[in-house]
Order: C-alpha cells, then sequence, then structure tokens
C-alpha cells in the first residue's frame, strides 16, 4: 500500500515508544493489541501531517480528508490512506464507531487552521476532539459501559493538557502554536516572546499554574474511571496512567518547562505504571474492592 498513500501521509518517525504513557502495554488482552495499534497509527499518521511545518495549512486539510474519506470507506483522488483503511476494518470487525476516528480528524484539522486557544472552555474542546475519541475508543473496544465517559474524558483531557504544558515552549518556537488559554495570558501581562525566554517569567509561571490546578479537577474525576470499569485488565491500564499523569503534574508543579522538557524517566515511567496498576488490582481484591477511589491529594505534593 506504499504506493497507495505516499501522496497523503508525511511520516514523522514516531512510535508507541515516544509517547509519555502507555500505548496498549502488556495490560491491554493479547486479542485486543492489534486493533490499538490500528487506532494508534491512524492518530500518529494524521497528527504528523498536522505537526509538518513544511505543509501549508490547505495541504495539511487535503491530506486530512483523504484520511477522512478512507475511513469512511471512500476512495479520495490520492488512493486509500493505508492507516486508514487498516482502522476501517478493525472498528468494522470490533463494531466499534468511526466517530472516535473521525473527530480524531477534526482536531489535526483544527490544529492546522488554529494556532491559538482563546480560553480554558476552548482548551478543553479541542481535548474533547483530541484526547478523548482515544478512552471512548479503548472503553468501546471493551464493551464498556458509556457511564464511563465521564471519568475517561476527564482522564484523556488531563493528558492532553499536561502535555501542552510540557511542550508549550516548543510548540511556539517548532509549529507557532500555542495551547496556553489566550486570556489566561493576558490577564498576567504575558506576551508570546515570554515562550521565547530562557526560563519561564513570574507572569507565565501563574498562567501554568492555573493550568496544573484546572487539570488537578479533571485528575480528581479521572481517578474514579479505574475503579468503576468491568474488565481488569482495562482498569490496571487506566490506574497506571492515572497515576502517570498525577506523577508528571506534580514535577510540572515544581519545575519549569520553558527552561526544559519536564518530564518522568522511563525508570520512573514503569515503576508508577506498575504501582497504579497494583493499586487497583489490590482495590479490587479487598471486599466491595470495586468501590470509588478516594479523593487524591494535590499533585503539588513532592
Amino acid at each position: 500500500m506504499k504506493s497507495e498513500t505516499s501522496a497523503v501521509e508525511t511520516p514523522s518517525g514516531k512510535g508507541a515508544g515516544d509517547e509519555n504513557f502507555p500505548v496498549g502495554s502488556i495490560l491491554i488482552a493479547p486479542k485486543l493489541r492489534p486493533h490499538v495499534a490500528c487506532f494508534y497509527a491512524f492518530a500518529r499518521g494524521a497528527d504528523d501531517i498536522a505537526d509538518n511545518g513544511a505543509l501549508a495549512p490547505e495541504d495539511k486539510l487535503r491530506r486530512l480528508e483523504a484520511f477522512r474519506q478512507t475511513l469512511k470507506g471512500e476512495t479520495p483522488p490520492e488512493g486509500k490512506v493505508a492507516p486508514a483503511e487498516r482502522l476501517r476494518i478493525s472498528l468494522a470487525e470490533t463494531e466499534v464507531p468511526l466517530q472516535h476516528g473521525l473527530d480524531l480528524l477534526d482536531a489535526f484539522s483544527r490544529d492546522a487552521v488554529k494556532p491559538r486557544t482563546a480560553d480554558w472552555a476552548d482548551l478543553l474542546d479541542y481535548c474533547r476532539l483530541s484526547a478523548n475519541p482515544v478512552g471512548r475508543y479503548l472503553l468501546d473496544l471493551h464493551g464498556e459501559d458509556r457511564a464511563g465517559w465521564p471519568a475517561s474524558d476527564a482522564l484523556c483531557s488531563a493528558l492532553q493538557v499536561l502535555n501542552h504544558l510540557q511542550d508549550c515552549a516548543k510548540d511556539y518556537r517548532e509549529l507557532d502554536r500555542v495551547y496556553l488559554p489566550a486570556d489566561w495570558l493576558a490577564a498576567e501581562g504575558v506576551t508570546l516572546q515570554d515562550l521565547t525566554a530562557p526560563a519561564a517569567t513570574a507572569g507565565l509561571r501563574r498562567v501554568l499554574n492555573r493550568c496544573l490546578e484546572a487539570t488537578e479537577g479533571l485528575l480528581q474525576q479521572a481517578d474514579q474511571l479505574a475503579p468503576n470499569l468491568r474488565d481488569t485488565r482495562l482498569a490496571l491500564e487506566s490506574a497506571a496512567i492515572t497515576r502517570l499523569a498525577w506523577r508528571l503534574s506534580g514535577r510540572l508543579w515544581r519545575q519549569d518547562p520553558v527552561a526544559r522538557r519536564v518530564a518522568l524517566s522511563r525508570p520512573a515511567l514503569a515503576g508508577h505504571a506498575l504501582a497504579g496498576a497494583l493499586r487497583e488490582l489490590l482495590r479490587r481484591g479487598l471486599p466491595g474492592g470495586r468501590r470509588p477511589a478516594p479523593a487524591r491529594e494535590s499533585g503539588r505534593a513532592p
């Protein structure tokens, strides 16, 4: 299929191993991992187009439309796009709706033409398309009750915001893209030039903290996801990712993402993921173990 897709795809070379959080880890049932891999490859391929600085916005939209047409079972002028075709087949086999993939394409299309974020509500609306479909896809793939969507949405949105905070300076320098709420920046007298400074200014630090405080509210909701999932494997995966999100939030409170990228080391990723999964496993083994999780303390604590 390479010849059919070379006119559309712009692969960055990134893979699941480059992500901050586990993608299709061993906690996912083996029979479902190939489907998760299809969804990830689709998202990665479309995201690479949106992030390609050598492409004009209209060219990005054209290429993303080819993804959309292929996913819907149509044949675009350039020919079917391999990752979208594989996902279309996977979704048909698993009876998961196309909408999750279509929502991602809407987010990447927004990235192609809308480089600024008006306010917190605008940022969450972007997360609704760019992040929340991933969690909803996984819940649908596992046959979970959609009553779990709000907690899943909260986790996915929190992960997206944390990623934006990690990359706030890089996104502006390399992509001319700013996800920090413009009204919060203006309220603190922050200009875009602050994102090119060697370290966060006092005003920018206050904006970052305001984003983190709002994100903690999302993570409090996300804590209720794993305990209420029926599938144990998915619950362990969710608990691991939620713990990692809290830990990354804590680091972003204490460290400066403008001075250097704030991230968890590979050993820390593995250790905290294991701890989160084991905590959920223990809870499930106790009487009444599938009760709502207790409220988490602020990520500001070491």
